[in-house]
């Protein structure tokens, strides 16, 4: 399962971490993020799906339709705001409701005198391996594949 993988990382170098996980539309990355963030503590989720630009913004293909699976009808600038959870995850987090508790049995606190917490952010969507400033401050990156 993905959770052991999230915990083994090495907490020594950061206690932030940005999870990418990308699949195809319908291929279970909200479901397996929901589960994630029921386990994780301090974990907060960034979805690819409510960045879309406004319809008027969005192109049309040679067959009429609006192609929505390219990373130009995504608004990646807001999208962005990823770096504001880097600069203060504590702050990102209860702007979006995180409650800010440590649970111990999944994540030990360090040895250190200070408190450390570590905080996880998920970032999901179908094109989340094709935008290179994205995919340069994910820590680990998962894409689910379906038989």
């Amino acid at each position: 399962m993905i959770l052991p993988l999230i915990l083994s990382f090495d907490r020594s170098k950061s206690m932030k971490y940005i999870i990418g996980i990308g699949s195809i539309t319908d291929g279970g990355k909200t479901t397996l993020t929901n589960r994630l963030i029921k386990n994780l503590p301090n974990c907060c989720v960034v979805h690819q799906d409510d960045f879309f630009k406004p319809r008027d913004q969005t192109e049309v293909g040679e067959d009429g339709f609006k192609e929505y699976d390219v990373i130009t009808a995504l608004d990646m600038n807001t999208m962005s705001r990823i770096y504001a959870w880097l600069e203060n995850p504590v702050k990102f987090e209860k702007s979006h409701g995180v409650k800010n508790t440590l649970d111990t049995e999944i994540v030990p606190k360090s040895d250190h005198k200070e408190k450390e917490e570590t905080h996880v952010l998920i970032v999901e969507g179908f094109l989340l391996h094709t935008y290179r400033p994205l995919m340069d401050v994910l820590n680990q990156r998962y894409f689910i594949s379906i038989p």
